[in-house]
């Protein structure tokens, strides 16, 4: 028996155990149970497999197919992150189409936007997605609220706003980053369907993108150094860091500071005093 088989042996033991016949929807019986949970053939049953095959799974002596492990899934009720974990052990990919759920903002990342008030802040989510953003990272990019949800997408926004394109000093190192950015996200998730229609379009959009998509350079780099022109307040040079969010969803907090003193940070003070009610900007 291999390891991995005595693994998902132990975990169905594990999940069976769990259930009672009464939530699976089984009738109850008056005789004593020697185990907890469900017997290795209401499991069968469930699975609609016989039980001398179930019980040679739960030893380890057999491979289950991806439809035994479909069936299984349902019958055990297994969540999500169980569903993978029984794929897994089993080393099959699981066929199943994913369900692809909207993207939200993190209530804690809404509470860090609302308490960064000085300092130009993104929330992005997966394809880069700019999920949420505070009224001084408006104030240095552009009024995000006037462009359609589906449409609000950093990456987009970088290759396709003259605006955004023109503040930045060094356009093509950091759009070229953005991509890389890109390129890596899509091969973690390379069925995702909405990133597939984001490469589309921009490949015939832009050659520029063509050429560094193929290029196949990856980034994850989590913080660097932007130099932006800015229409109000002249260069700016500021450090750019990237938190991601604990809970896998692939949400990461996108934050823009100066160096205190330095004449970058003057000119954010003054440009962030203007998006931000009673704020002050510096004494000149």
């Amino acid at each position: 028996m291999s390891s991995d088989s005595k693994a998902l042996g132990t975990f169905l033991k594990a999940r069976r155990a769990r259930l009672t016949p009464r939530e699976c929807g089984l009738p109850e019986t008056d005789s004593a149970r020697r185990v907890a949970g469900l017997r290795r053939e209401e499991v069968a049953r469930l699975a609609s497999i016989s039980v001398d095959y179930y019980t040679r799974l739960e030893q380890g002596r057999v491979r289950a197919s991806a439809s035994v492990l479909a069936t299984l899934a349902r019958a055990l009720r297994l969540d999500e992150d169980q569903r993978k974990y029984l794929y897994d052990l089993a080393g099959r990919a699981d066929a199943r189409p994913r369900r692809r759920s909207a993207q939200r903002v993190r209530p804690a990342m809404r509470r860090l936007l609302d308490q960064l008030t000085r300092t130009p802040a993104l929330v992005l989510g997966k394809r880069l997605d700019i999920l949420a953003w505070n009224p001084a990272a408006a104030a240095l990019y552009t009024d995000f609220g006037a462009i359609p949800p589906a449409r609000r997408n950093y990456l987009r926004l970088l290759f396709t706003d003259p605006e955004i394109r023109r503040m930045h000093a060094d356009w093509a190192h950091d759009a070229r980053e953005a991509v890389a950015a890109l390129r890596m996200e899509a091969a973690a998730d390379p069925d995702d369907p909405d990133c597939a229609r984001l490469v589309g379009e921009l490949s015939l959009q832009d050659p520029d993108f063509r050429t560094w998509w193929a290029e196949h350079h990856v980034n994850d780099a989590a913080y660097g150094t932007k130099h932006y022109r800015h229409r109000l307040v002249g260069d700016l040079t500021l450090d750019c860091d990237t938190w991601a969010s604990p809970d896998g969803s692939g949400q990461r907090l996108m934050i823009l500071t100066a160096e205190p003193g330095s004449a970058s940070h003057d000119a954010l003070l003054i440009l962030t005093s203007w998006a931000t009610p009673g704020a002050e900007a510096p004494a000149g």
